[in-house]
């Protein structure tokens, strides 16, 4: 068996028949973007280029700039889809529908019957992409065989070259260089059978499972395996689980394996160098290497180089040497946060705010407009899923487990973070989410019941809410939204056009202003009955007594 697809069993022959028949409408170009959603559709397409003599382009991403960029790297790049309105603007070669297929030939007698296409160690395979400093995205040549020893180790860290034939679903997408290695090569190189699904909801991933026989491994990420544990639902008994592509959590892990009475690993790597190392989180923080694979030291950066690697390259992230082949982990360069003469990290910060009850997902970033013009100093933002948490809960729970400098400023409450097929979050993509969550005005209801002590006496017989009052809940109401607590306002402005009686509902609504300060309005069934702005005060203009620490 090959593949499943829904639950049925492709077999050998009937693989190399569907290569054979791709690999004859391929035509002459020598660079194939293979684009096809379905992981079965991939693979044989993968395999027919690599029989054609011919290279696979993987980018991470297909968007039109990028497709532009490819086309000038290889200008007779054609893509191969399965679908129908396919995008992209290059040269379309489509898929073979089913009902064009050839009839699948009949199961050989026994497996010498079944010729296995060889290919040489040094072919050229594919080119797999990152994006560079430039956004010009930077080629990584992959040849067959750094691909095949790769996989095969991957096998024997995982167990899988022993284990009878495995039934292999994943979440992510064939064309990423995790669901390439670990869905696609893991398979085709070990003797297991990948499934042509790519379920991405718990239930269609728990569904997809049950649709194979045992031994099941599940290829995911942690943003999928987080998603599934607050679902509620349980998956089918899973042999392996295997997490990539963004840092993944004790907790979590821990959480997993209990859940689902099995073993978690974690993959470390890159597309510049594939997968390298491995660790099971639960045991421990260490990861070991890959057998030839090493790391050294040039003053800040480590090098990759040996093994299955095509060459020396540079890490992005900080790594820590700790016995021969083994290592830890403390996070992406880009990652390392200094403030007030602290240090510390995204990857740590993120782990304590998601490791906070109540927090579905969770992701700190660097705001690039929140460097303070009267310090100097670069602020943390923060946006969060957690749809039974208030704000200010949530920073006191923080405040528990991260030094105060580190707080986020604002913490922004999101319905879901813009996270990509693989589970990452683009740092651009959260500053935009940020972008638009504060300039969108912000309202929250309020109701002062006729039992609040300050309308007593304002006025006797004639009850009306004092102004002060009005202003507390604005500020109340500004620090929750941005996660400002302790801050120190002036009001720069303040008119109060219709008096408040008790009971009535008003509205009160806020937005940031060009300058940082905030304008607000206080408005009854639609009509103002205050407004103003709050100039926030710099660290210098605050006074000393009374401050909050933060």
């Amino acid at each position: 068996m090959v593949a499943y697809r829904a639950g049925t069993p492709i077999l050998v022959p009937q693989f190399l028949a569907d290569v054979e028949r791709v690999a004859a409408i391929l035509g002459a170009s020598r660079h194939v973007l293979n684009a096809c959603a379905d992981r079965y559709h991939f693979t044989v397409g993968f395999a027919a280029s690599l029989l054609s003599g011919k290279v696979s382009l993987l980018p991470s991403t297909h968007t039109p700039e990028v497709v532009r960029q490819l086309s000038a790297f290889a200008p007779d790049v054609v893509c191969l889809t399965d679908e129908d309105d396919c995008p992209l603007a290059l040269p379309l070669v489509c898929y073979p529908r089913a009902d064009t297929a050839t009839p699948p030939p009949s199961p050989p007698r026994s497996d010498a019957a079944v010729r296995v296409p060889q290919v040489d160690a040094a072919q050229l395979a594919a080119y797999v992409f990152t994006s560079g400093s430039t956004g010009t995205p930077v080629p990584y040549r992959k040849s067959w065989g750094r691909l095949v020893a790769c996989v095969r180790e991957e096998g024997d860290r995982f167990g899988l070259r022993e284990r009878a034939p495995c039934a292999i679903v994943a979440t992510v997408p064939p064309q990423h260089m995790y669901g390439f290695e670990s869905s696609v090569l893991l398979a085709l190189c070990n003797g297991h059978a990948l499934c042509a699904e790519r379920p991405f909801y718990p239930a269609d991933i728990a569904a997809v499972l049950a649709g194979v026989p045992r031994a099941r491994v599940l290829v995911s990420t942690p943003v999928h395996l987080r998603a599934i544990l607050s679902s509620g639902v349980v998956l089918p008994q899973t042999d392996l689980i295997v997490s990539s592509t963004a840092p993944l959590a004790q907790q979590l892990a821990a959480e997993t394996e209990q859940r689902n009475g099995t073993e978690l690993l974690e993959i470390y790597g890159s597309t510049e160098t594939g997968q390298i190392a491995v660790r099971r989180p639960t045991h421990g923080p260490e990861w070991r290497l890959w057998p030839g694979v090493r790391l050294t030291l040039e003053g800040d950066a480590t090098l990759a180089q040996g093994g299955h690697i095509e060459q020396p390259t540079r890490m992005c992230d900080v790594l820590e040497l700790t016995a021969q082949g083994r290592f830890l982990l403390h996070g992406r360069l880009t990652d390392l946060v200094n403030i007030a003469g602290k240090r510390s990290s995204l990857a740590y910060l993120n782990h304590h705010l998601n490791s906070i009850p109540g927090v579905e997902d969770g992701a700190f970033f660097h705001l690039e407009e929140s460097r303070s013009s009267q310090t100097g100093v670069a602020r943390l933002a923060a946006c969060v899923v957690a749809p039974s948490l208030e704000a200010q809960r949530l920073l006191e729970a923080l405040r528990e487990r991260i030094d105060a400098v580190f707080l986020p400023r604002p913490l922004l409450l999101v319905a879901r973070l813009p996270r990509n097929s693989t589970g990452k979050l683009p740092q651009e993509a959260l500053r935009a989410l940020a972008a638009r969550a504060r300039s969108a005005p912000a309202q929250t209801a309020l109701t002062i019941p006729a039992e609040h002590p300050a309308l007593a006496g304002h006025f006797p017989g004639i009850p009306v809410l004092p102004g002060v009052l009005l202003l507390d809940e604005v500020v109340r109401m500004v620090e929750s939204d941005g996660g400002l607590r302790g801050a120190r306002w002036r009001i720069g402005a303040a008119k109060f056009v219709k008096p408040v009686r008790p009971g009535e509902t008003l509205t009160l609504g806020h937005e940031p202003l060009p300058n940082g300060s905030i304008r607000f309005k206080i408005l009854r069934a639609g009509q103002p009955v205050a407004h103003g702005v709050l100039v926030p005060l710099a660290t210098q203009e605050r006074p000393d007594h009374g401050r909050q620490a933060g």
